[in-house]
């Protein structure tokens, strides 16, 4: 059950939030935003002096913000006082001014309605909500749809919707994204699922509501631009931050030769620290560019010497090593 602080903090914050938002202030989320990786030290503990150094280089980046403990966060391995203590270490190191959206969901609703809250007590400006996905199986758009609108209607800040089909089996249904789209603290979404027809349908179909679309990977983020997604959340940012910004910035200003030159010599790495090998491999490729990658927490697993090998190739056969 929520307990009394919390149900008082929920009180308190849905009377500012949905206030600002109903007048048609939302928080604008467009922009490249890294998702932020959890580092560990050998003995599997948060390492949060790690965590400072990398997000001092990162800052060093034209990002609009950060997501934290999102999926390349290994969100599902942390308990849940170290989701909140690594949000709150992360709002104490960046500046005001960059976006904090922190990754909030859980498998019931009213478990995810308290971490939102507590999300936004440590610091988020917004958060960002998985689908539940173990009991897949019931999701459906109705189930859904209750879901999320219990949640924003009880969180103190704006909420982004996340579908990551890759991750839960599950795809956010259009149909659930275009009524969630009408909620006034329902902000956006993250489309990490590839297929830019359904993201050009989301965004066609949620013209008439105030709801930004992100493109969840750089693989896609130019044709995501395309038909009118308006950032993305992409794990190479990680350790190509520059590029991907600059990505960005050629599709905004109607370069697209050069964008399209840019995006051919992202996919393969991007692949490689997404689909291939996972956080494994952008933890070992972040390595090689001067951050901290550091092992993963268990049951994920080191790459072997043959997919690190493979891993590198990715990365010098398109001139970034």
């Amino acid at each position: 059950m929520l307990g009394p602080q919390v149900w008082a903090s929920v009180r308190q914050g849905l009377s500012r939030g949905l206030c600002r938002n109903v007048k048609g202030r939302k928080v604008d989320i467009s922009g490249i935003y890294p998702p932020v990786t959890t580092p560990f030290t050998a003995t599997a503990e948060v390492d949060y002096g790690k965590l400072e150094e990398n997000l001092h280089k990162l800052g060093t980046v034209p990002f609009k913000g950060f997501v934290i403990q999102g999926s390349t966060g290994e969100f599902p391995f942390l308990t849940s006082h170290e989701r909140l203590e690594v949000v709150s270490r992360v709002r104490q190191v960046i500046p005001k001014d960059k976006l904090l959206i922190a990754g909030s969901g859980c498998e019931s609703t009213q478990a995810t309605v308290e971490m939102t809250v507590s999300m936004a007590q440590v610091g988020a400006d917004a958060v960002m909500v998985v689908t539940p996905c173990y009991y897949r199986g019931r999701m459906s758009s109705a189930a859904l749809i209750h879901h999320y609108t219990k949640v924003a209607d009880l969180s103190p800040i704006p909420v982004v919707l996340y579908s990551v089909p890759a991750n839960t089996g599950l795809d956010l249904p259009v149909d659930a994204v275009v009524t969630l789209s009408q909620h006034p603290n329902i902000v956006g979404m993250k489309d990490s699922g590839g297929d830019v027809t359904r993201i050009g349908l989301i965004v066609h179909k949620t013209s008439k509501q105030d709801f930004q679309v992100l493109a969840g990977s750089v693989g896609f983020l130019l044709a995501s631009y395309a038909v009118g997604a308006v950032g993305g959340v992409c794990a190479l940012a990680n350790v190509l931050g520059a590029q991907v910004c600059q990505l960005e910035r050629l599709c905004l200003t109607g370069q697209w030769e050069a964008a399209q030159k840019l995006q051919h010599r992202l996919i393969e790495p991007n692949s490689a620290v997404t689909r291939r090998f996972g956080i494994p491999g952008l933890k070992k490729t972040m390595d090689w560019f001067g951050y901290y990658g550091g092992p993963c927490r268990a049951p994920l697993q080191e790459l072997t010497p043959a997919e690190e090998e493979a891993l590198r190739l990715d990365f010098s056969s398109n001139g970034w090593l």
